[in-house]
């Protein structure tokens, strides 16, 4: 077996910028494991045009927020920050891996079947409507992180089904063609999961109930003040019975850098809107340094281009270089 060296690829959809379920989930890990390990940071553009096929400028527009949120994070400079769709190996290989898939397991994904019964929750989009790009989703994101022959894939747990195909992708071509791939390591986050403001389960940029890492004070504040709680006096930490009122506890403990326990006592006895305005102020006070270094970053587009340029043109030399290796030993190096 070959020795492949230690790589990180890790990365995000540009939906819209990000937010403090990204942060806290993902984003702070992500720098702590950076600074161990060379980081290839990807901004999923193409992914992103699974269900925003019909709104290329959004996805285009919001490159450049993703870019930001992760250039305020003081990142290593071992970190490659490239766009996925300017690495024209990933689509190749794409192609090539999907002749290792068949239909039926693609269906039987469990993250891709979640996903299809959301939209059909949501959308009312039957399987008719499905399109290729969307079910041959875990096939290209195979081809992402196989491109760069990464090591090390850092994911929340409902992405780890995608992560088994990837290896199975790898396995299943090293075993025809011969060993080129490794087989990622999963790297399970251990971030807190933030729920949205509204109740929902989950803080999402879809449904409109988030924190954006980029939203002034006075957003936040006023977000902070429409969030879902309950008619109970008192604050108290009991993620099933009060879940909403937990979840504002939780982004208090994580901007304060407590433990719940910590906290506990000093917010017990408050009325929800004076903890509530408590918790703005807090949040506020954490953001505060990384939201004046993002704006101070927008005011330079050259360097914001160059960093872009220079991450793409370098993630691009290495996906070829993959690309050359998988066409050798597929037999199909004509010149």
């Amino acid at each position: 077996m070959s020795e492949f060296t230690p790589l990180v690829l890790t990365g995000d959809r540009p939906t819209g910028p990000l937010h403090l379920g990204h942060y806290f989930g993902s984003l702070v890990n992500r720098k702590a494991l950076a600074q161990k390990h060379p980081t290839y940071l990807m901004i999923a553009d193409v992914q992103a045009l699974t269900d925003n096929w019909d709104d290329p400028q959004k996805v285009a527009r919001n490159v450049r927020e993703v870019l930001l949120d992760n250039l305020a994070l003081d990142l290593p400079e071992t970190t490659t920050i490239y766009v996925q769709s300017a690495l024209p190996a990933i689509a190749e290989l794409t192609v090539f891996f999907s002749n290792l898939v068949t239909l039926a397991r693609l269906q039987r994904n469990p993250t891709v079947k979640a996903e299809i019964g959301q939209k059909q929750e949501k959308f009312g989009v039957g399987g008719e409507s499905l399109t290729y790009g969307f079910l041959g989703y875990p096939v290209s994101q195979a081809a992402d992180i196989l491109s760069l022959r990464a090591t090390i894939v850092p994911v929340g747990a409902d992405q780890l089904p995608m992560l088994e195909q990837t290896r199975e992708i790898a396995a299943k071509f090293n075993r025809i063609y011969g060993e080129v791939f490794p087989s990622p390591e999963t790297v399970l986050s251990e971030g807190s999961r933030i729920m949205g403001l509204d109740g929902n389960v989950k803080m999402s940029k879809s449904l409109g109930n988030a924190i954006y890492l980029s939203d002034t004070p006075e957003d936040t504040l006023k977000k902070i003040k429409k969030a879902k709680t309950d008619s109970i006096t008192g604050i108290t930490y009991d993620p099933e019975a009060r879940p909403e009122i937990s979840n504002l506890m939780r982004l208090y403990a994580l901007t304060q850098e407590k433990s719940i326990q910590a906290i506990a006592g000093e917010v017990e006895s408050m009325r929800t809107g004076d903890f509530k305005l408590h918790l703005a102020e807090s949040l506020n006070a954490y953001l505060s340094d990384f939201r004046t270094h993002r704006m101070q970053l927008a005011q330079n587009e050259d360097y914001l281009q160059e960093i872009l340029r220079k991450g793409t043109q370098k993630a691009n030399e290495e996906a070829q270089k993959t690309l050359t290796q998988v066409k050798s030993v597929m037999g199909i190096r004509y010149f």
